[in-house]
């Protein structure tokens, strides 16, 4: 259980594309990151995106941050990457594992890295793909590793035995910091803390539940009853009406 969020050793990003949301978060002490993707780009309405990633990054010159390249080409997507890392020292290229073919980055991965360029490799589910990515990214050159342990729970497996093994590979790479990517609830980040994961990219709703933590049940339950008495009434529910 949370009862202090100074107390864990993961480091905590906000997962997010919207600008109000990104701005509360960066005024939060334990936010030491920021994440993006094309698809939370899209649901918050953005058209321009290299509008909008500079004009982030002069709100938040201090914190990395993560855009991804949106070509399905490698070298186009190399292209994007170079121009993405320009915008900032802040700046990670989060990079897919593979294009929509199934053909592995990892020979851009390996290429961009060298260059000394920082990835945020992406949309990982295997061991295999983080082993690729580990035996690739230049030992100099800081990265990320996104392993989206929340899609891994999503097919009725428990991510936490891959992602502790994860873990353990990222070993070889000193510079290679691992991101549980995206959670399901509160619990993932005890869980991705107790096995020693690095990152944890969070949206705004789950953030917003660490409020919750160490809360008393007995009185949980209470707030619980009293929300469902709430929005009875206010839907004037009534048995008592004629037929």
């Amino acid at each position: 259980m949370i009862n202090n969020i100074d107390d864990l050793r993961i480091k905590i990003f906000a997962d997010g594309a919207e600008k109000k949301g990104m701005l509360e978060m960066y005024a939060k002490s334990y936010i030491q990151g920021f994440t993006t993707n094309p698809t939370l780009m899209r649901k918050s309405g953005i058209s321009d995106y290299r509008l909008f990633a500079r004009d982030i990054l002069q709100l938040i010159p201090d914190k990395p941050i993560s855009f991804e390249v949106f070509s399905d080409d490698f070298d186009e997507m190399e292209k994007q990457a170079l121009e993405i890392a320009s915008w900032g020292k802040n700046v990670y290229v989060k990079v897919p594992i593979t294009n929509t073919k199934g053909e592995q980055s990892i020979a851009l991965v390996k290429k961009l890295s060298e260059n000394g360029v920082k990835v945020n490799v992406t949309a990982i589910l295997t061991l295999d793909q983080v082993r690729d990515v580990v035996l690739n990214v230049a030992p100099e050159t800081s990265c990320f590793i996104s392993v989206f342990a929340g899609r891994i729970a999503d097919t009725g497996r428990d991510p936490v035995p891959a992602m502790a093994a994860a873990v353990e590979l990222l070993k070889l790479k000193p510079n290679a910091e691992l991101i549980w990517a995206s959670p399901r609830e509160l619990l993932n980040i005890i869980q991705a803390d107790h096995i020693g994961c690095h990152v944890i990219t969070v949206t705004n709703d789950i953030l917003k539940k660490l409020e919750l933590r160490g809360k008393d049940l007995r009185e949980y339950s209470l707030d619980t009853v009293k929300m469902f008495y709430k929005d009875a009434s206010e839907a004037r529910f009534d048995l008592n009406k004629s037929l």
